[in-house]
């Protein structure tokens, strides 16, 4: 049976014609299984694609975290990019690819001992730090590794901040750099980030002015640095319309050349840019209550298996499957599956009352989904399909 949705204006200017047209095809094969993950291989290769071609002398490296299905790894791989990597999981998936160490990194300023080793052993070379226990740990086991230090920097206009973990002030920046080259470590560059689902282009100024700082600082001490990671941030449509990868680094590479030698090369680490609008999952409707507080609405994705973005802010586009007998506009309590109250993904969710056994889509659903989903009360994680 074909299944319709009714997809308003508004609706398809957040993810492009050719993800919802290839999703849509999916679902009418009769092969989806719910919830799933359907992901456009083809809107994948045009972001990463896109990703550092208007910032000379750069490196693209993916953030595994955001999306390490094997499926979406095998789509980088093939598009010649580099993987950033956090934890021995990660570098595990890696090396059942082959991936050659030379296009692997790692940002996470502290790293476990146990995956310090093993990504030494791989032979990776180039690490985040900010603290001097991590020059301990990189100096025992990774020694003469190429290090960069990682500058705090604020996070305003992001809807996903990551300032309060990590990061270090200018002048314990410049003295980390120091400490690390007289441990045998090789002290290379600055890495910051200026926040996940970043809107607000004026934190890659403030960034870049206080990276500006550091590298002079150090050139004067006797470090001559060579490399500045910019991190990620680059903004995806959940809602509402953000800031375009041109724009953004149209930006980011006239404050790169007012600032920096031109030698300099520049990495940058994308996660939710390369995957997240490429995303959209495809989940049903399971019931329907109305209760004191308002129509609930529940689906077999939740918080626990997908959705866990939702409790930090992150508010996603859903369109609901129709027939002609759909009734007008209501409000609804978004809920998943699992029998924990905190399992709610949205409120005042505007959709068609569907019946149960209905599908529902999620838009721009394909990073930092499966990548938080557990099995948190026997609850299936969406499968990852690329069309």
């Amino acid at each position: 049976m074909v299944k319709t949705f009714k997809i308003e204006p508004s609706t398809a200017r957040i993810v492009d014609k050719s993800t919802l047209l290839k999703v849509l095809n999916y679902i009418d094969s009769g092969v989806v299984r719910t919830p799933s993950l359907v992901v456009n291989g083809e809107r994948v290769s045009r972001n990463f694609n896109l990703l550092g071609s208007r910032i000379r002398n750069s490196r693209v490296f993916y953030a595994v975290k955001a999306n390490p299905s094997v499926e979406v790894l095998r789509l980088i791989e093939g598009l010649g990019g580099g993987f950033e990597i956090s934890s021995d999981g990660e570098l595990r998936v890696l090396a059942q690819l082959g991936i050659n160490p030379d296009r692997i990194i790692s940002s996470n300023p502290v790293k476990t001992i146990a995956f310090i080793k093993q990504a030494a052993d791989y032979g990776i070379r180039c690490y985040s730090f900010d603290s001097r226990p991590e020059i301990d740990k990189l100096a025992r086991y990774c020694f003469g590794c190429s290090v960069y230090v990682r500058l705090s920097i604020p996070n305003e206009g992001s809807e996903w901040p990551l300032s309060k973990k990590f990061g270090v002030e200018i002048d314990e920046a410049l003295q980390l750099l120091l400490e690390a080259k007289g441990r045998g470590l090789n002290p290379c560059g600055i890495t910051f980030h200026v926040g996940s689902q970043c809107n607000n282009i004026y934190n890659w100024d403030i960034a870049l002015d206080k990276a500006r700082l550091l590298y002079t600082r150090a050139q004067e001490a006797g470090i001559a640095l060579s490399l500045l990671n910019i991190g990620g941030g680059y903004p995806v449509k959940y809602t509402r319309d953000v800031l375009g990868i041109d724009t953004i680094e149209r930006h980011i590479d006239a404050l790169i050349r007012e600032r920096f030698a031109d030698e300099i090369e520049v990495f940058i680490e994308p996660g939710r840019v390369v995957i997240g609008d490429a995303g959209i999952i495809v989940a049903s409707v399971t019931g329907k209550a109305d209760r004191l507080d308002g129509k609930w609405l529940y689906i077999d994705v939740g918080v626990f298996n997908g959705l866990m973005e939702s409790v930090g802010g992150i508010r996603y586009t859903y369109v609901v499957e129709t027939t002609p007998d759909t009734g007008p506009l209501k409000d609804w309590i978004l809920a998943g599956p699992s029998c924990d109250s905190f399992d709610v993904i949205d409120r005042n969710v505007s959709l068609a009352e569907p019946q149960v056994g209905d599908l529902l889509l999620i838009l721009s659903a394909g990073a930092y989904t499966t990548s938080y989903a557990s099995e948190f009360n026997g609850c299936t994680i969406p499968d990852t399909v690329i069309v």
